[in-house]
Protein backbone atom coordinates (compact mmCIF):
# COMPACT_ATOMS: atom_id res chain seq x y z
CA UNK A 1 0.00 0.00 0.00
CA UNK A 2 1.20 2.98 -0.41
CA UNK A 3 1.40 5.94 1.87
CA UNK A 4 -1.68 8.33 1.37
CA UNK A 5 -3.81 4.29 2.02
CA UNK A 6 -1.74 4.11 5.35
CA UNK A 7 -2.45 7.79 6.16
CA UNK A 8 -6.55 7.49 5.61
CA UNK A 9 -6.31 3.81 7.79
CA UNK A 10 -4.40 6.24 10.34
CA UNK A 11 -6.98 8.81 9.93
CA UNK A 12 -9.81 6.48 10.84
CA UNK A 13 -8.04 4.41 13.24
CA UNK A 14 -7.73 7.38 14.89
CA UNK A 15 -11.27 8.73 14.95
CA UNK A 16 -12.74 5.63 15.87
CA UNK A 17 -10.59 5.05 19.06
CA UNK A 18 -11.41 8.76 19.77
CA UNK A 19 -15.26 7.91 19.39
CA UNK A 20 -14.95 4.78 21.74
CA UNK A 21 -12.82 7.69 24.40
CA UNK A 22 -15.74 9.69 24.55
CA UNK A 23 -18.20 6.81 24.46
CA UNK A 24 -16.54 5.24 27.74
CA UNK A 25 -15.97 8.98 29.41
CA UNK A 26 -19.82 9.28 29.19
CA UNK A 27 -20.10 6.06 30.22
CA UNK A 28 -18.35 7.02 33.06
CA UNK A 29 -19.91 10.33 34.00
CA UNK A 30 -23.38 8.46 33.68
CA UNK A 31 -22.51 5.82 36.51
CA UNK A 32 -21.12 8.90 39.15
CA UNK A 33 -23.97 10.84 38.06
CA UNK A 34 -26.60 8.08 38.92
CA UNK A 35 -24.36 7.23 42.56
CA UNK A 36 -24.07 11.13 43.62
CA UNK A 37 -27.47 11.75 42.69
CA UNK A 38 -28.75 8.39 44.88
CA UNK A 39 -26.11 9.60 47.65
CA UNK A 40 -27.65 12.96 47.59
CA UNK A 41 -31.29 11.32 47.75
CA UNK A 42 -32.45 12.45 44.80
CA UNK A 43 -34.26 11.29 41.90
CA UNK A 44 -32.09 9.27 39.33
CA UNK A 45 -35.18 8.96 36.68
CA UNK A 46 -36.71 5.90 35.84
CA UNK A 47 -34.12 2.86 35.63
CA UNK A 48 -34.53 1.60 32.86
CA UNK A 49 -33.36 5.26 31.48
CA UNK A 50 -29.74 4.15 32.74
CA UNK A 51 -29.59 0.68 32.43
CA UNK A 52 -31.21 0.90 28.74
CA UNK A 53 -28.18 3.06 28.16
CA UNK A 54 -25.22 0.80 29.23
CA UNK A 55 -27.34 -2.02 27.74
CA UNK A 56 -27.35 0.06 24.35
CA UNK A 57 -23.40 0.45 24.76
CA UNK A 58 -22.78 -2.87 25.31
CA UNK A 59 -24.58 -5.24 23.08
CA UNK A 60 -23.71 -5.21 19.79
CA UNK A 61 -27.26 -4.16 18.27
CA UNK A 62 -27.40 -0.58 16.92
CA UNK A 63 -29.61 1.40 15.63
CA UNK A 64 -27.50 2.80 13.09
CA UNK A 65 -25.13 0.03 12.20
CA UNK A 66 -21.48 1.42 12.24
CA UNK A 67 -17.99 0.74 13.05
CA UNK A 68 -18.15 3.74 15.64
CA UNK A 69 -20.18 4.73 18.47
CA UNK A 70 -21.71 8.10 17.13
CA UNK A 71 -25.01 6.71 17.72
CA UNK A 72 -24.22 5.02 21.19
CA UNK A 73 -22.91 8.52 22.28
CA UNK A 74 -26.07 10.40 22.06
CA UNK A 75 -27.77 7.95 23.70
CA UNK A 76 -25.38 8.18 26.37
CA UNK A 77 -26.32 11.98 26.33
CA UNK A 78 -29.80 11.60 26.35
CA UNK A 79 -29.70 9.36 29.45
CA UNK A 80 -27.12 11.91 31.21
CA UNK A 81 -29.85 14.94 30.54
CA UNK A 82 -32.63 12.59 31.53
CA UNK A 83 -31.36 12.15 34.79
CA UNK A 84 -30.17 15.23 35.72
CA UNK A 85 -33.61 16.75 34.51
CA UNK A 86 -35.18 14.55 36.92
CA UNK A 87 -32.90 15.63 39.93
CA UNK A 88 -33.88 19.55 39.01
CA UNK A 89 -36.73 20.15 40.52
CA UNK A 90 -36.90 23.97 39.01
CA UNK A 91 -37.33 22.22 35.60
Amino acid sequence: MDTSVWILVLGIAVLLAAALAVAVTLTVRLVRTRRDLRRAGLPTGPRWVFWGAVAYLVLPTDVLPDPAYFDDIAVLLLALKSMRASADPLR
